[in-house]
């Protein structure tokens, strides 16, 4: 998998489509929940196979933390270490921009994925929009 920074319009519409097939058609969340205000300053994340766009994330700063969001992977291609590929191309650029800590909110039954690359839960399970999520955080080195 080929992992780029969204710099186009095309790119970035490519990963908001992956993240429609993932978090919309898939896990049923609300359009207006998926797509929100934070995506015009994000840095945004695809993953492609063979050209075609198969992974999408975004990170934001906030706080002392890069904050790492909208991971997702299309259904057809889990479980072939794409995620952990998204997570490192992630975690280098959250340190090439002088942050050294790394935040997400998964969801519950990503948890032990997101433990497996050294991320430790800090709160107790939530709900966003409508799925149950916890809080995890990374030390980079």
């Amino acid at each position: 998998m080929n992992i780029k920074i969204a710099k186009t319009a095309e790119e970035k519409k490519q990963a908001y489509d992956v993240r429609t097939s993932v978090f919309v058609k898939e896990q049923q969340v609300p359009p207006e929940e998926e797509l929100d205000e934070f995506d015009e300053t994000a840095i945004h994340f695809v993953g492609f196979m063979d050209e075609h766009p198969i992974a999408a994330s975004r990170l934001r700063f906030v706080e002392e933390y890069g904050k790492l969001e909208r991971i997702c992977i299309l259904k057809e291609y889990r479980g072939k270490s794409f995620g952990r590929a998204m997570m490192e191309a992630m975690e280098a650029t959250i340190k090439e921009k002088g942050y050294f800590k790394a935040k997400l909110n998964a969801q519950t039954h990503a948890e032990e994925f997101y433990k497996k690359l050294g991320y430790h839960t800090v709160s107790g399970e939530f709900m966003d929009a409508g799925i149950p999520h916890v809080t995890m955080i990374k030390e980079l080195q």
